[in-house]
């Protein structure tokens, strides 16, 4: 069994999956798209992802605002949701994703990862972290 992290954003889609034990989380790409709301090949995407890894849940970074209470962004997050279940069939979690962009980019700056380059690659880490979080989290509860 494998995970899919996933973050979701205007025009990228960050994907990360886990190693067959659940322990680790991997950036594996970043789907592109030219308008916000075209997702037919975002999804399909996906869906040939899912296929190719085996994937059985799908973890999503859910982007609320840091004092707790939900934007725009979350109610295009929960649409997408619904859009993902439906096509996929496979049951969608959802993840506080605060400060994921931030630890992506502060990762990168450490690994000495230069300004302009970055930002290719922050989608794909930021849902390595939204992963990692709840895979973390769940190896807890099952240790409780």
């Amino acid at each position: 069994m494998r995970v899919m992290g996933l973050d979701f954003g205007s025009k990228t889609v960050g994907v990360a999956i886990s190693d067959p034990l659940l322990i680790t989380a991997q950036g594996i790409e970043i789907i592109e798209r030219k308008e916000e709301n075209k997702l037919r090949r975002t999804l399909a995407r996906i869906e040939a992802l899912i296929l190719e890894y085996e994937i059985e849940e799908i973890v999503l970074g859910l982007p609320k605002n840091m004092n707790d209470s939900l934007g725009e962004r979350v109610q295009l997050t929960m649409e997408f949701k619904d859009k993902l279940e439906r096509r996929t069939g496979i049951p969608v979690s959802l993840w506080d994703e605060r400060l994921t962009t931030v630890a992506a980019n502060r990762a990168m700056m450490e690994a000495g990862i230069r300004r302009e380059n970055r930002k290719k690659h922050v989608d794909k880490i930021a849902a390595c972290f939204i992963l990692q979080g709840y895979l973390d989290n769940r190896k807890n509860k099952e240790n409780v």
